[in-house]
């Protein structure tokens, strides 16, 4: 068991300061009448007192607070000047039709398997004036392109069988900087998200469609109009040499006429 003792100092020292009368007998110096060895002794009490209590002395060093970083003005130069560099991503002349969060898998033929091409964002670009769409996905760590290839009119998309997340299709794909036919499966974390890239793909596929008979229709009338007006100029062309046959034809008969003129005005003269 610990038994804790409180000492009151100032009761202490109270205590202290008054000698027995003892001490004050055996203690007198002769040359003054007041004791000197118990002051002495009561002097060295409270030092040692003193010396035992806590240190409360206020410091101004650890109450100020910590001055603020003076601005001298000084200008330190760059080691190594590094210049902006403009990054371009060939997306700057494109508008987002589509992006949605999946990830790609293409058809091994060889191994006869499906292989992850990576985790990323899908896009739908279109073109601000050709109205050409592409498909642009790029892995979301490095960047990679996973698959590039422009959604043609030709194109179907399905529904993955077994699976109402993903879905299939054909592309001649330019990913890896090669045209390849590659059978494309994505997976979207979402059963809307899934459907929502089957409808897109499939509007844009059915635009490019009317585009192409439009750009045929055009195709056929520039041939017919380039037609006529071969046509037009080999009539011209024609009717030209026959105006210029014409011409020298009657050139040759006028030149004939004033030959025989000038013979037949000749003759007598000569004779």
């Amino acid at each position: 068991m610990t038994v804790t003792t409180t000492v009151n100092l100032d009761s202490l020292l109270c205590v202290n300061l008054t000698p027995p009368p003892s001490l004050y007998k055996k203690t007198l110096n002769p040359n003054t009448s007041s004791p000197a060895e118990p002051s002495k002794r009561l002097t060295l009490h409270k030092s040692n007192m003193a010396s035992k209590e806590p240190d409360h002395e206020h410091r101004e060093d650890d109450d100020a607070p910590a001055a603020d970083d003076e601005d001298t003005g000084a200008q330190v130069a760059p080691i190594v000047r590094l210049e902006e560099v403009a990054v371009t991503t060939g997306e700057e002349e494109e508008d987002a039709i589509l992006e949605l969060k999946s990830k790609l898998y293409r058809f091994d033929k060889d191994g006869n398997q499906w292989k992850e091409r990576g985790a990323g964002t899908v896009k739908l670009l279109k073109h601000k004036k050709t109205g050409k769409v592409r498909l642009v996905m790029r892995q979301s760590k490095t960047l990679k392109i996973c698959a590039n290839h422009y959604v043609l009119a030709t194109m179907t998309v399905q529904e993955h069988a077994g699976n109402d997340k993903s879905c299939l299709w054909h592309a001649s794909d330019f990913a890896d900087d090669e045209l390849k036919d590659e059978l494309f499966c994505i997976r979207f974390a979402s059963v809307e998200n899934c459907k929502s890239f089957m409808e897109t793909f499939r509007e844009v596929a059915e635009s490019q469609k009317s585009t192409e008979e439009n750009k045929e229709a055009s195709a056929a009338a520039g041939l017919l109009e380039k037609l006529s007006v071969e046509e037009k100029e080999a009539k011209d062309k024609v009717e030209e040499k026959d105006v210029k046959a014409k011409e020298e034809t009657e050139t040759k008969e006028d030149t004939k006429k004033v030959d025989d003129s000038e013979k037949k005005d000749g003759e007598p003269a000569s004779t």
